[in-house]
């Protein structure tokens, strides 16, 4: 197990460095942010003296050199716009957006499980017809379609819940519903394929043969030999949604971290960017290597040397 973490931790190292190198090439081919943040009328003068307080004039790898040496101390540089910490911008708005993921995850796991078994103990028949074509459905509509929808059906239409913003349990019903619709139909559906598999195993036979209930089958046997690459999707997912609630934040002025980039990205503010796309991959690591860990616990045949 050692051995494997500090394997993990290596490669971290290295996806984080590629991210770093990616993102800030990207942003380079994007634009020059200085005559965004100069008036019409500045001289060439001007822009000269602002690309040299921002440090653009200088060559690019030394510009890269010097956002990796602030990234080792901890330090993503300073908002285009506001002159504020980039990473403390980004640490504000993730508390939104871990919520809003979070929330929307268990929507879908509390949704996704009895669905899930209840159309692999119901295989073929109208129960598991009407679940499956509804999965199917979840995720076949886009997420800005669906929030557009519960916008005009349920809070324009019967005005139950806030149509934008972040307050109480009822402004986040929405966002997250339409955020963790399409991880609810696909681990659903994951659950039912994954539980007819190992419903056809002999040891499962051997259950039922011994006299156990068709609940402590289920429970003790079926279902807990076919989370493994369940719990590998929902911990994709649950990074995915930390990540990718740009649109979902969007829609709903949710005041997030999806909308910080956005707003960062249309106004070129580089630092910014650059903290929250770092931030979100480190999230996406942290999930992965906790799936791995969380391998073992669930199936003890894992094993990690």
């Amino acid at each position: 197990m050692q051995t494997f973490v500090l394997r993990r931790l290596v490669q971290s190292v290295f996806v984080l460095f590629g991210v770093s190198l990616f993102v800030f090439g990207l942003l380079q081919l994007s634009g020059d942010p200085v005559g965004l943040l100069l008036p019409p009328d500045a001289t060439v003068e001007d822009r000269r003296v602002l690309e040299h307080q921002l440090g653009f004039d200088r060559p690019l790898y030394i510009q890269y050199l010097s956002y990796t040496g602030g990234i080792l101390r901890g330090d993503f540089g300073q908002s285009l716009r506001s002159g504020q910490s980039a990473l403390t911008l980004v640490l504000e708005r993730l508390p939104a957006t871990i919520e809003l993921a979070v929330v929307a995850m268990l929507i879908a796991v509390a949704v996704a499980f009895p669905v899930g078994i209840l159309s692999a103990l119901h295989r073929g028949r109208i129960v598991d017809r009407i679940a499956m074509t509804i999965a199917l459905l979840g995720q076949s509509m886009p997420v800005f379609f669906l929030g557009i929808l519960f916008i005009l059906i349920f809070g324009v239409r019967l005005g139950w819940f806030p149509v934008a913003g972040r307050g109480g349990l009822s402004h986040l019903v929405m966002p997250a519903a339409t955020l963790g619709l399409y991880s609810m139909a696909r681990t659903a559906r994951l659950v039912r394929s994954g539980m007819l598999d190992v419903m056809r195993t002999e040891f499962v036979t051997t259950a039922r043969a011994k006299g156990l209930s068709e609940a402590a089958v289920v429970s003790r046997h079926v279902l807990k030999n076919a989370l493994i690459p369940i719990i590998t999707v929902l911990g994709l997912d649950t990074a995915t949604l930390l990540g990718g609630a740009i649109i979902t934040e969007t829609i709903f002025s949710w005041p997030g971290l999806g909308r910080l980039i956005v707003y960062s990205i249309e106004a070129r503010d580089y630092p910014v960017v650059q903290a929250a796309v770092f931030v979100v991959a480190l999230a996406y690591i942290v999930v992965n290597f906790a799936v791995d860990i969380l391998y073992s616990y669930v199936n003890p045949r894992v094993r990690y040397s």
